[in-house]
This record gives structure tokens, sequence and C-alpha cells, in this order.
């Protein structure tokens, strides 16, 4: 039987899919999600990486509180001073190589990408862009013309002009990034394709040829920063720095916060001919901008990225000998647990749920689930995952 808000939720929220998750909600605590029937889940999707400090952590919520008490919006970004923006800016500077000193706040992942592309093209006076094959960046015109499959671009074209597909992990590939590309958008760590790692000396390729173009190169860190991986913006292990960061999801707390980030000579070109160039309402909101630095703080002083390798490890030797599962891929706990047949993919989703276990699937991977939980979660916590997703995929061997 329907419940009015389940009813409610069908008539008058927008639906994405035919077929809605559908899960009510109660609240949330820790690594753990309620529904309004008492059942209690493991949320090992984290919002789609995004709830890595889990859910109602003090800290974030004191944060929140506090700025809520002296004020919310108060002017477009950019104009008025508002402490929450610059401290979140000034540490994001610390602990960025340079020349990546210079923060431009967005409210969503989507946005950043959207600002990045008109910052390398305004930047550079080009306008090609060289994207990846089975990458996300996002639903906007912009970001949607960086898909390079057919089924979810179809019904949007025309696209935006002027966007080459290149393999990700493809050397022979790199020959596509010429004198006219303004700009290079790749994923240090793929997500929605299956969180496929990049292969030995890929990024450093990519990183060459873009200095010998004259290319931008763009990391989008959007599901893979924050410390998802183990390092704290993805790209890290790799030894390579981008001219322009994209950040968000994890990157707020919980709130709704983005970033592109570059070095402040880059930037610049956004304030003039003609001034005011890049615009957002919201973005960097006051509210969002003190959960992330909460956030950020968290993850640094408790040795979380230390802890996040620890994790992995732990579930890698507690499920390798599983016979469901073909492969674990990934680095920290950004993780595609791969099954031996495409078909098993949407049965393994729901014996888990049924055994208080959340996971995902992936956009451009079929025979993948996505294991990303709380950055927070603890080794007995992990222990009662990897119990859960064992008994979950037993049902489909």
């Amino acid at each position: 039987m329907s419940s009015p808000l389940r009813s409610a939720f069908l008539r008058h929220v927008a639906q994405t899919s035919p077929e809605p998750d559908g899960l009510e909600i109660s609240h949330g605590e820790g690594i753990y999600l309620m529904d309004t029937s008492g059942k209690r889940y493991i949320d090992c999707i984290s919002g789609i990486a995004v709830s890595s400090m889990g859910h109602g952590h003090p800290e974030i919520q004191a944060a929140i509180q506090v700025q809520l008490n002296l004020h919310l919006h108060t002017m477009v970004y950019g104009e008025h001073i508002q402490a929450p923006q610059v401290a979140l800016a000034s540490r994001l500077a610390d602990y960025l190589p340079p020349p990546l000193d210079c923060t431009f706040f967005t409210n969503s992942g989507t946005e950043a990408v959207e600002g990045a592309l008109k910052l390398a093209r305004k930047y550079t006076s080009r306008y090609e862009i060289v994207a990846c094959r089975n990458a996300y960046h996002g639903s906007s015109a912009g970001a949607e013309s960086l898909r390079s499959d057919l089924e979810y671009t179809a019904a949007s074209r025309p696209l935006v002009p002027g966007i080459r597909h290149i393999l990700f992990n493809t050397l022979d590939d790199l020959q596509h990034i010429t004198s006219k590309t303004a700009a290079v958008i790749l994923e240090p760590v793929q997500g929605e394709a299956g969180v496929m790692l990049p292969l030995p000396g890929y990024l450093r390729a990519v990183r060459a040829r873009c200095d010998e173009t004259g290319t931008m190169l763009i990391f989008d860190s959007i599901q893979c920063g924050m410390g998802r991986t183990g390092s704290l913006f993805g790209f890290e292990p790799e030894d390579v720095i981008p001219d322009i960061l994209l950040l968000a999801k994890a990157f707020g707390g919980g709130m709704p916060l983005g970033a592109f980030i570059a070095a402040k000579e880059i930037m610049t070109v956004l304030s003039q001919k003609p001034i005011l160039g890049h615009l957002t309402t919201f973005g960097g909101h006051p509210l969002s901008c003190a959960a992330g630095l909460a956030a950020l703080a968290v993850l640094m002083r408790d040795d979380l990225l230390h802890r996040v390798s620890d994790r992995e490890q732990q579930i890698r030797s507690a499920l390798k000998d599983h016979p469901a599962i073909l492969e674990i891929r990934g680095r920290g706990l950004m993780l595609a647990i791969e099954l031996r047949h495409p078909a098993q993919r949407v049965s393994a989703i729901q014996y888990c749920r049924k055994e208080g276990l959340l996971v995902d699937w992936f956009l451009f991977n079929n025979q993948s689930i996505r294991l990303y939980p709380p950055l927070i979660i603890t080794e007995t916590e992990t222990t009662l995952l990897c119990e859960a997703l064992t008994r979950g995929l037993q049902h489909i061997i």
C-alpha cells in the first residue's frame, strides 16, 4: 500500500527514471540511513560520493548553526567579502600545489564544469574541447555535450559544438590534442565508467601533450576528490598538476557546493573584457562554505586519508574469494565490485538492500556495483559492511 508521502513524491516531484529507488528516508546517523519503517541501512552510496563525513556529523552541524545565526545570502558571488568563502578558499590554497591558488565557488559540479570550459576557452582564445569517452561531467547543455554516448545525448541535440572524444588510458588518442584544443577535461579516476584507474604514466603523457600544444588540462575531481581515493584531491598519486581543478560532491560536507580552481593569473580573465564575465547568485553560499570548511578540517585532522586506505585493504581482503565477484576495482573507498555476469547487477543491489546495505550502479558499466561508504567508517563497521555484502551476493551465485 502506497503511503501519502510516496504518492505525493510520485505525483509532484519530477522523476529522473521510470522506477525511482523510492526508499523513504526518515533520518541518518553516521554511516547509517533509516527508513520510515525503522529499518537501518549501511549507506555505501553516500549520495554518490557526497556524504563522506557520514550523516549528521556534529562538527559540520555546529558550523552550519554558527553561520545560520550570522547571515545567509548577501550578494551575488564575488562582490561582498564573506568570511566562510575566504576561509575555505585560503585553506584550499594551503593544501593545493602551486599555482592552484584561486577558487571560483559554484553550487554544483556541473556548474564547476561549465565555468572551467568558459575559463579555458577565454584564456586560450580557442574553442575545441577534448573529453574522454564513458565520462560523466554533468547534465547541463555544455556538460552534456562532453558525453560520448548517443543514448544519453540524442534527445539533447544539437550539442555544443567543438567537442572531440578520446579513449581514457589510450596513448595513441593523445594525437587528437592539437594547437586548436582549448582544454582536455578528464577524471583522474573515471567514476561512472566503473572506477577506472589511470594506467601508470598516462596522466603524465596527457600533461606533456597539453604542454606541447598549449592546451589547458582540467581535472574533474568532483567524484574522486576530498579524500575518496585516499588522497585529498584524487590526482596526487600520479604527481601531475592540472591547470584547472574541479571539486564538488563531498566538498560541501553534505551541502551543495562546487568549485573550479586555477592560478590567479588565469582566473583574472573572467573579470575582464567584459567585467562580470561569469556569474553565480548562490555559488559559495555561506552555509555551504561553512559546512565545507568543517568537513575539510575533520578530514585532515582525524587522519581519515590514511584510514581510507586501511579500510580499502580490509574490504579487498574480506571479499577477494567471493565466488560472485570477478574483480574489485578502484582506489581508497571509491570501489567497483565487478560481478561475473551483467544480468546479476540489479538482483545483487536488491538483495543487498534486503540485508541492510545500500549499493548502487554505474552509468557506463553494467557489470559492476558501486561501493562508496562514508570515509568515517570504522574497522568494525567495515566488517559489518562486508558481512552484509557477502550475504547479499550469496543469492546470485
